[in-house]
């Protein structure tokens, strides 16, 4: 996951203070962007993750 986030010139990016969340997001995002993962599969996918997910905290 993401860490200590910084910009070019090496001050850190307001991600840096963002919740784990949106690290996870932005993380989750670029995979799928820089994989070139069509929009459709990639909800589809999430569909399946989410519902993992959910059977897990029940």
């Amino acid at each position: 996951m993401s860490k200590d986030i910084r910009t070019k010139d090496k001050t850190p990016s307001p991600l840096s203070d963002a919740p784990e969340e949106i690290k996870l997001a932005v993380d989750l995002i670029y995979l799928l962007e820089s994989n070139e993962i069509k929009p459709e599969i990639a909800l589809a996918a999430l569909e399946i993750i989410k519902k993992d997910l959910e059977s897990k905290i029940q």
